[in-house]
Parts: structure tokens; sequence; C-alpha cells
């Protein structure tokens, strides 16, 4: 009940210079503000993301000329403090700052390796929203991975390609690169004409500029939907592109490098198929539009689920397709909390894979799985020794996050899941996590939790997800 005549406060009774050391000592005021850490304290890769603040939206302005390699590039990244900010952190690898703004006035900025620190003229109260402005520009590099393999921005033929799993997205834009940290994007890319930029989500405008002799085309493009920055991307290059909808109306872009136009027309083909098919498995497809690009790539030796586009390195073959397309459920809708739960991402789209050979007339999925178990699927060993039992599928290191373990074992998990609860209880379960979860990021906790409400499926996990070595065959 409120008082009607509220007498003087308690403060106020206080004597000047208590209430003066009161204050000086945050007492009766709001937390002091701090800057927020660099780092989103994820347990492989430490230094990647940042903490205090969550990202909502990412404008991003680009203007490639692929002869020098040169980009000249604005982003403009809305968020949300989580704390009291004094400073943040954004995570960018090379390229030179022009300028920084924060609501529109003028900021300083200091750099240590690949963090960029963004110094406030006054502090961003907790749960305000903001909007930082950097401009930026120089020649983008590739990055190595912790397992030598290659991403961040990589040249081809005709141009270049952004990749981001798991630190290649802080080499071409500013941003919390950290799969926890989700948020919808627009990326406008202006290339000579001729050449083609693709990007995440749906094609809203082409526009050309410029006399003739030096005409440029930017291609804008808009993600509606959450998207961990790893997933991020842009590709430049001379495409031949195609584009049509499923007979259920959903918008393909597929864009192909001219010497793959046949595989295209076969991605093209089977694309509907494997949609159609895995939103019976999953529940319905989680995006917009779907597609892919296909280019020709020697530097790049892996796919990537793009969303809601995977890109192709070399034309891929239907198992592949198969794969991608099913990490827009799984890895793209459902994002890894942190990367050591990338099981969760690669096991699903693995096991789509064997239910795809078992459909298409191949083996069973329990041959598959006996021939996983008994190393004479090659995909269970690599040539360098490794294989699936080298260590749990929940406990890969920065060097083994896509390791064998992390795919093969993570789909033996699942197999061994639908033994234990039977085919109806099973895809039951699969749909309904995608559906509860879907544009969220999910842990292997939450799953287990998820799984264990629905039986006693307590030992699978025991053994087969966390168990070390190979299982006693049951």
């Amino acid at each position: 009940m409120r008082a009607r005549h509220p007498g003087p406060s308690r403060r106020a009774l206080l004597p000047a210079a208590l209430l003066l050391l009161v204050t000086a000592c945050g007492g009766g005021s709001e937390p002091a503000a701090r800057p927020g850490a660099a780092g989103a304290h994820d347990p492989l890769f430490p230094r990647l993301g940042n903490d205090g603040y969550h990202v909502r939206h990412y404008g991003l302005t680009l203007d490639y000329e692929p002869a020098d390699n040169h980009l000249f590039a604005t982003a403009v990244i809305t968020a949300r403090a989580e704390q009291h900010l004094s400073a943040f952190n954004l995570d960018l690898k090379g390229l030179t700052v022009r300028s920084a703004r924060v609501d529109g006035e003028p900021v300083r900025t200091s750099r240590k390796g690949s963090e960029l620190t963004v110094e406030l003229n006054k502090p961003v109260a907790k749960n305000r929203t903001f909007e930082t402005t950097i401009v930026y520009d120089g020649k983008p590099q590739a990055v190595e991975d912790a397992d030598g393999s290659t991403e961040g921005w990589v040249r081809t033929e005709h141009g270049a390609v952004g990749l981001g799993e798991p630190a290649g997205s802080m080499a071409w834009f500013p941003g919390n690169h950290h799969p926890s940290d989700k948020s919808t994007y627009d990326i406008a890319v202006t290339v000579p004409a001729g050449l083609t930029a693709v990007a995440n989500g749906q094609l809203k405008r082409r526009e050309d500029k410029g006399p003739e002799g030096a005409r440029r085309t930017t291609f804008t493009w808009h993600t509606g939907e959450p998207m961990a920055s790893y997933l991020a991307s842009v590709a430049v290059g001379r495409f031949e592109v195609t584009t049509f909808r499923t007979a259920r109306g959903l918008p393909v872009y597929i864009a192909a490098h001219p010497g793959e136009t046949e595989p295209a027309a076969r991605v093209a083909k089977v694309l509907p198929e494997v949609i159609d098919w895995e939103s019976g498995l999953f529940g319905p497809y989680p995006f917009a539009s779907t597609g892919a690009v296909i280019d020709r790539n020697p530097h790049v030796g892996y796919e990537l689920e793009t969303q809601p586009k995977p890109y192709f390195h070399a034309a891929p073959n239907d198992r592949l397709v198969v794969h991608e397309l099913a990490h827009q459920w799984f890895g793209n809708s459902l994002t890894p909390a942190r990367w050591s739960d990338m099981w969760l991402s690669e096991g699903f789209a693995q096991y789509a894979e064997w239910m795809w050979e078992e459909k298409s007339g191949g083996r069973s999925v329990r041959q598959i799985f006996d021939d996983y178990y008994d190393g004479r699927d090659p995909e269970s060993k690599g040539a360098d020794g490794e294989t699936i039992w080298d260590f749990p599928p929940d406990g890969p290191t920065a060097e083994t996050v896509s390791g064998l373990p992390v795919y093969g074992r993570g789909a033996m998990v699942l197999h061994k899941l639908r033994e234990k609860l039977g085919d109806r209880a099973f895809f039951g379960l699969v749909r309904d996590w995608a559906a509860q979860y879907r544009y969220q990021n999910v842990s292997t906790d939450t799953f287990v939790e998820f799984c264990e409400d629905r039986g006693d499926v307590g030992e699978v996990f025991d053994v087969w997800l966390r168990g070390k070595g190979r299982p006693a065959r049951r």
C-alpha cells in the first residue's frame, strides 16, 4: 500500500560527508559500469566471442575489388547491453579501422591481436539497445584453424569466399563471433559487373551502378531468422545462377562455378526431394529459403552449412547435400551453445546420411552402425590413424572439434537412442526437439535431460556419448 505523504528518505537524513562516501562506494546507485569481457568463456576457444552484450542485428555494407583483394566496408551492429558497459570488444582480424561511432557519437578504439576494444564516451546501461558503426578496409586474409584447415577470407578463381567455422568470420567483419550470440543480418555486397555476390538469406535486390567500363553491381541479402556468425558467408564469383521454387513454394537459389553447371543441375533436382524427406523426419524446414553455392575451391577441403545455402568447395554427391541440408535444422536453427556441443550438429547430420543410404537402397542403418563399430567403414578411421574411438563425442579439443568421433560416434549415439526408444518415440522426440528449441542455442546437457524425460536412456549417454574407448557390443 503506497503512503500518501512520504517523509524524507533515510538517505536524505544521512550526514553530508557520509552521503558522499556511500555514493562514492556505489551505495544507493546503479552498479558501476565495467568493460565487457574479451571472450565468451568457451572452454575450447576462450578468446572467441565477447561478453557484456548481445548482438541483435548486423548491417554489413561491403565493397570488394577482387583484382587486388581489397575490401571497403561498414558494419552497423545493433546490440543490447547485458551489464552496465564502460567498453566492449569485437572480434576483428587484420583490416584497418577508419572510424567508430556509438549511437552516432565518435568513440576511440584500440587493438590487441584480433580484439578490437570500443571505448565508450559514457556508459551504456544494462538492457539498453545501442548501435555501433565501424568503418574499416584492407585486404582480408585466410585464417588457419587449430586443426590446420583454412577458413576466413579465401580467394578463389574469380573472387573469394568468406567462411567462418569456428573463427573465420572475424577476417571480414567485426562482431561477437561465438555461436551463442545469434542475430539477424542484412548484407549488401558491391562487386565489379559480371560477378555475382551470394550471401545468407534471400536476395532482396540487385542494382547496377556507375558508368560503362566501371560498372559495379550491388547484391543485397536479408536473413530474418537468427544466425550464428560462423554461418555467415559471402561468395563472390562468375557464378551461373539457377532460381526456382519447390512444389511447396520454398524459394531455391543455386550459384555454381561455370565449370560445375552439370553437378548444379543434379543438386537442383535432388535438393527439393531432400528437403521434403528431412522435413518428414525433423519437422518443418526452419528457414524462408534454401539453395547452395557450388564452387571450385582448391584451398578448402570441406563443405560448410552456411545458412540457408550450404557452401560446397566442389561438386557434391547426394549424401553431402543430405548432410549439409540436415544442418539447417541441427546447427543452424538449433545451434551449439558451446563448441564442445558440436556433436549435436554433426551427429544428426551424419545420421541423416545413414538414413538416406538406407532409403536409397544401400546398407541399412544398422549395417552402417556395425561397419563403424568394426572399423570397416572408411569414415570410421582416418589416414593418420585417427578413429571414432579416440575420444568421447562431447569431449573434443580445439584441434579435434571436427574429428571423426564428433561425426561418426555422434551418429552412433543417436542410433542407440533410437534402438532404446523405438522408431515412433525416437522420431517424435527428434521433431519435438527441433520444434521446442527452434532458432535457439542448445547444449549437450539440455539434450540429455530432454531425452531422459522421454524414457530410461541414461545408459546410452553414459556409454556411447561420455564413455572412453570402444564400448562392448550390445
